[in-house]
């Protein structure tokens, strides 16, 4: 699926399993199911009002720490941060811990592990603290904040 900020892969079974970011030179393809239609239906919902509140069925499959963590994140209001250290506290857990997990968020934007940000700036990003990651993360924030 074609973006503002990119291409997204997106692989659906019985639910969605993961949302990728792709590179520049990625061609979008058309959703051939349901789902597929449907996971991307919504994020074009999202995309034209970052207040849309995503409705699909999640393939998480994480440890039981990546659960909490990943059902703490949906519980950020869009607009809204929160640090690694305040989800950590709220799930009784570390703030290393806490980034580790959204680090393996298999659905970044749906699990949105971009309102998640370090207490002296923006934090990570997939696994980046710089780059295109953080250009995405930052992207993500400022639609929020419209």
């Amino acid at each position: 699926m074609s973006t503002p900020f990119g291409a997204l892969g997106i692989r659906v079974a019985e639910a969605l399993l993961s949302l990728d970011f792709l590179s520049s030179a990625a061609h979008a393809h058309a959703p051939t199911t349901a789902l597929a239609r449907e996971v991307c239906a919504q994020l074009r919902a999202y995309l034209k009002n970052p207040r849309h509140v995503f409705d699909l069925p999640l393939d998480l499959n994480g440890s039981p720490h990546q659960e909490r963590v990943w059902s703490a994140l949906q519980c950020i209001p869009s607009g809204q941060v929160r640090t690694y250290g305040m989800i950590a506290r709220k799930i009784g857990s570390a703030a290393r811990a806490v980034g580790a997990a959204c680090r393996q968020n298999p659905v970044p934007v749906i699990v949105p592990c971009h309102r998640v940000v370090a207490v002296s700036g923006p934090g990570g990003f997939m696994g980046q603290s710089e780059g295109r990651a953080i250009g995405l993360k930052r992207w993500l924030l400022e639609h929020e904040r419209s």
